[in-house]
Parts: structure tokens; sequence; C-alpha cells
């Protein structure tokens, strides 16, 4: 049974919320890039209250024994400060997309025709672990001229609540209203389910965490949602691929970070470079205690690499999302039957060809069912800061509105406007 206190609770931040929307639509270029450059510039300033505030949630999650990659989405160091402010004068760089009117045409009865591009509205994001979502999330919402609900994870209260102030002010600052951007400020799991069945609250929800926070929004949600359930990401190299350059992109792809969603979890391997390129990655791979669960051919490969920690591959492992040091490795015998292998067990996020033949590459981009298809580069690109979005509000998999990563124009749709002289139809 949900308390009346907190439908109370959501029904007043959605009611807030939609009266600063109206105004947010309405708002000035001049004043939402006013509250970017605020906010970078106190995401700087004010990092040792930041570090405090982190340290208590850090030092929580230690005691209840969060396991390692998890920390790490937790931590909120200098980088990722430096990495959130200068996104935030990134997007404040940007032009403002509200209000811009495209394909304006005229029609044979006089009238023109176009579309202008308009913010959602409100929208709710229900996000776990990494505090520095609640700076993108506010950033974006604040350039697209919407207003937004943030829950993030109950173990990065305190960061949340210490960087939601910092956007309050910002707001503050450029004449805005704070309400623009309001954090849920309870751990009550059931909060969520309040705000995700509130349409008066909000017109969409997004969420980005775990596959068991997607799958219940996208099964409790009573408004739109968009989002992605995991990320297995491919890197496949062809038979005409550099071979150095397969070795490093493959390394970085998988561990450059491990705990992203756009990391590489599965490889695949034509069977003609399999000899001269399994062994090198499996010497790295095992130098940075990476296991390998392989097929067969992969494993005969790759059983005299010192070190190597060797399973072998389930079929299970072909779909699964680790978000560790794990990965599994097939040998293909062509391109056909890598890409076949990744539109059957992939998630639709990010996959990556490493060749030299045009042919191919191309093949492999109009051929893979993917929100993001690569040629000769890490998998790790799939990333909203990485595609000048200046942030990204999550990553979309889905195939309607927005697909991979959602940025400004992700957080706005289109009206059709009609211009005339007092023309009327006959």
């Amino acid at each position: 049974m949900i308390s009346s206190d907190l439908q109370a609770m959501v029904a007043h931040m959605g009611a807030a919320a939609r009266a600063a929307s109206t105004l947010m639509a309405a708002a000035p270029t001049a004043a939402k890039n006013h509250a970017l450059l605020a906010l970078a510039q106190r995401l700087r300033t004010e990092q040792a209250v930041l570090a405090t505030a982190n340290e208590q949630d850090l030092a929580a999650a230690r005691t209840g024994g969060l396991a390692g990659p998890m920390l790490d989405r937790l931590r909120l160091d200098a980088k990722t400060l430096e990495t959130v402010a200068e996104g935030c004068e990134q997007i404040a760089a940007m032009p403002d997309p509200i209000g811009e009117i495209t394909n304006l045409a005229y029609r044979p009865s006089g009238i023109q025709v176009g579309r202008m591009r308009v913010p959602l509205g409100v929208f709710g994001m229900v996000y776990e672990s990494r505090p520095n979502v609640t700076i993108e999330a506010a950033s974006l919402a604040i350039k697209s001229g919407n207003a937004c609900i943030l829950r993030g994870g109950s173990e990065a209260i305190h960061s949340n609540l210490a960087l939601w102030k910092l956007v309050q002010a910002a707001l503050t600052d450029a004449g805005l209203p704070p309400d623009a951007v309001q954090l849920v400020p309870t751990t009550d799991r059931a909060a969520v389910g309040v705000l995700i069945a509130s349409p008066e609250a909000v017109d969409v929800i997004i969420p980005r965490g775990g596959k068991g926070l997607i799958e219940r929004i996208t099964r409790e949600a009573k408004v739109p949602v968009i989002k992605h359930l995991d990320g297995n990401c491919h890197v496949y190299v062809d038979a005409s691929a550099d071979l150095e350059l397969a070795v490093r992109v493959t390394d970085n792809a998988k561990t450059q970070k491990v705990s992203p969603c756009n990391a590489a979890e599965s490889l695949l391997v034509h069977a003609d470079i399999a000899p001269a390129f399994l062994p090198r990655i499996g010497a790295l791979f095992a130098a940075k205690g990476v296991e390998m669960r392989a097929d067969a051919a992969a494993l005969a490969l790759l059983r005299d690499v010192p070190g190597a920690r060797l399973e072998p591959a389930t079929e299970q492992d072909w779909a699964e999302e680790y978000l560790a040091l794990v990965i599994s490795i097939k040998v293909v015998a062509s391109l056909d039957e890598a890409m076949a292998h990744i539109n059957r067990y992939g998630s639709h996020h990010t996959d990556a060809i490493l060749t030299t033949q045009h042919t191919n590459a191309m093949r492999f981009l109009r051929e893979v069912d993917s929100a993001s298809v690569m040629v000769n580069t890490s998998t790790r690109f799939a990333d909203g800061f990485e595609y000048g979005l200046g942030a990204e509000i999550g990553i979309s998999t889905d195939k309607l509105h927005a697909r991979g990563p959602v940025g400004l124009e992700g957080l706005t749709s289109l009206k059709w406007v009609v211009l005339g002289h007092g023309e009327v139809r006959g």
C-alpha cells in the first residue's frame, strides 16, 4: 500500500514542475545559457562540499558491501566533476533547438506548412548509482526548455542532494524557476512507483540503470518510457582487420572501463585472422585479469596463453551483459555469420567492426540493427559527450522518438505550424 504522504509529495512536485515547464518553454536562450555556465562554475568551486557528500555515500556503500564496479559508478571525483562541468559549457555553446521552424514550404492553397521544435514538457528520470547523471539530466533539461523530476539511487542520496542544490542555485542566478529541476528527497523505493504512474506529473519517464530497474519501470509505467534494457556490445574483428589496430581497439572497448553499458561484452573473430589475433588479445586480457568464455575454436587458440582465465562459453554467455572483467569470444566463418550472431544475441546498443574492407564496413553499418554502429573504433565512444551532445540523458535502444545517446533533440518534440494570409478551404 503506497502511503498518502508519498502520493501527496509526487503530486506537489508534479504541479510545481508543470508550472515551471511553462516558464522554461518560453525562457530566452541567454537565460538558459547563463544557468548552465553558472552551474559549471559552481561544480568547480564547490568540489570540497561535493566530496564530503560523496564520501558519506561511499562509506555507506562500503559498509553495505557494495561491489567494486558499483563503487566506481558512485564515485564523484575531480575528473568526473570536470567532465560534467565541461558538458554544461558544451551544451551552453550549442544552438538552442527550441522554437526552430524547419521544412517551411508553400502549399498550392497558399498556406505555409512547417514544423517547430518544442520541449516535451516534464520528464521523470529514474537512475542508479551514478550521481553525475543528476547534472547531465539537469543541464539537458535546462537547455531543452523542459522541467524534470529526478529520482537517483538511494546509495547516492547525499551526493545527489548536494548536486541538486547547485542546480537550483544556478537556475535562481539566471532568473529561471528553481522548480524546473526537482529531486525526489526520499530513498523510499515506493516513490518510484508513484512517479511512473503519474501522467499528471510527468510526460515521459527515462530510466537509467540495471536491467531489473528498467524492466520494472517498463512494466509498471503509465507514461511513455525511453529506455534500453542492457548493453551487450560486440566487437567483430574481420578477416582483413589491421592487426595492431584490432588489438588496441578491442582492448580499449573491453578494459578501459568495464562498468558502463558501452563496454564490449562479446568478441567475434573471423577464422582467417583468429590464429594471429586471439593469442595477442588473450595475453592482454590475461594480464588485466579478464576471464574469457570462449567457444571451442577460440579455446584452442587461447589455451597456451600464460595466465589466461578460460571457460567454455554457454548459450547464455552470448547474450550476457557482464559489466565486469569477463568477455565472451567466438570464432566465426564470415561477416554474415558475425552479423547474424549480433542481431540474434545483441541488445541493439552498440556494435563495431574492425576491417580494412570498405564493402564489409558499409554492409555492417547497414545490416547490424543497433542504435550505434561503428567502424574501426571502440564501442566506448557510444556516449553523448563523445558524440558532441554535451551530455546524454541515457541511451535508447527503442526505435520510436529517440535512438542511441539521447541529448537535446531527444528531449524535444515537433509540432506542425501553419502560416496563412487569410486563405480558406474550398
